[in-house]
């Protein structure tokens, strides 16, 4: 099975993770996990710190020209933005400048709940890692991920569906809506709503306001099988929701026709069976399932929505208090975005991308790509006669 860890401080010099389990063979570059990471920074109402940093991996070890060798993988992403926070985020004994010490806990974020679970008295001990800069390094494991699966002929995609009450357009195609979206500034699929949330954002901003919103997450082409029914922590379905769940700030996860199934009647909601004679075997036309059925694939897309509350740090921010002294004051402002769900639908794609890898991998096995794929072909030609 696949796993990583990873490690690494918002204003620190370095985010790591180590990722094991990929099999040898695998063609990989900087460039394929880099376009991820650039697609990351984007977005309309993202902040000053996407202007400082210029996020781009290194491979620390595990890839040997051009391929992986099937040893763990060492990612490594510099901070740019260290060099002005050396002396406050320093490793070594000493104190820490008392006009840098953070002591006012900001509504909606990790700070308060952090600092007393760890016994920090600077909340930036706690910020510094629960912050979404941690997305970076999933990033670029996820992008690892997306090219073991792409060997196969599966796509992970995003777009935004929503910002701030802004609502678009559905579009059926999943490409076709993933095309749209990436030359859209919030990745919306449908321009005139795109629009619409572009000004929602503007407006946020000039109140020192934040938003958040709703992304979907496709995966094309998974084959039959992937997930179990036979344990709780095998269904995919419940990986798959505990992955969009990892990500800071998210609130929600539906799979297909997701909480809209609770109001129908099972007439409306399940998806009729069919045997295409002609080579695909057991299809549905419709896919209200989200291509997920007892926790197992069924060959249909796998199709996820994720909610996002709006960022914790408003420019206007919130009443707490101090943690030191106990007394109200504003809460703490870091720098800070507006609005980041266009962001967030690419992190939604590396964290979903990593699950469906590894279920892949826990069911074809093999130490190489190339066994993989045999064991791979095996399987769907035994589908395709069933």
């Amino acid at each position: 099975m696949l796993r990583y860890l990873n490690g690494g401080e918002s204003h620190g010099k370095y985010l790591l993770a180590i990722l094991e389990g990929v099999p040898a063979g695998l063609p990989l570059t900087p460039d394929v996990v880099n376009q991820d990471l650039i697609r990351r920074q984007k977005g309309y109402g993202r902040g000053g710190r996407m202007r400082v940093e210029e996020d781009r991996v290194e491979f620390a070890c595990g890839v040997r020209k051009g391929k992986t060798l099937g040893n763990p993988i060492g990612l490594m992403i510099a901070n740019k933005d260290w060099e002005n926070w050396k002396e406050v985020m320093a490793v070594d004994p000493g104190p820490v400048p008392p006009e840098k010490v953070v002591t006012r806990p900001r509504p909606g974020h990790a700070d308060l709940v952090g600092a007393i679970k760890y016994a920090h008295r600077d909340i930036r001990n706690v910020l510094e890692k629960a912050s979404a800069r941690e997305t970076a390094i999933r990033v670029a494991v996820g992008a690892v991920a997306k090219a073991l699966l792409a060997q196969f002929g599966m796509r992970v995609l995003s777009y935004t569906t929503e910002i701030g009450g802004v609502a678009a357009n559905p579009v059926d195609d999943p490409v076709e809506a993933y095309e749209r979206a990436e030359a859209s500034e919030v990745r919306s699929p449908d321009p005139e709503a795109g629009a619409r949330m572009v000004e929602r954002i503007r407006t946020a901003k000039h109140r020192g306001d934040t938003l958040g919103g709703v992304f979907q997450v496709v995966v094309t082409h998974p084959p039959i099988g992937l997930g179990s029914y036979s344990q709780w922590d095998r269904r995919l379905s419940a990986r798959l929701a505990m992955a969009a769940m990892s990500i800071q700030a998210m609130k929600g996860v539906e799979i297909g026709m997701g909480f809209e199934a609770a109001r129908r009647f099972g007439s409306e909601v399940h998806d009729d069976i069919y045997y295409d004679h002609d080579g695909r075997g057991f299809v549905r036309k419709t896919n209200n399932a989200g291509g997920l059925e007892g926790g197992i694939s069924n060959g249909e897309s796998i199709v996820l929505r994720v909610a996002m509350k709006p960022i914790s740090t408003l420019y206007n921010p919130k009443k707490s208090v101090d943690i030191e002294t106990k007394e109200p004051f504003d809460a703490t402002v870091e720098r800070s975005d507006i609005c980041t769900v266009p962001a967030a639908g690419v992190v939604g794609e590396a964290v979903i991308a990593f699950e469906m890898a590894n279920a892949m991998v826990e069911k074809f096995g093999g130490d190489s790509l190339e066994e993989m794929k045999r064991n791979h072909d095996a399987y769907l030609a035994y589908v395709k006669a069933f």
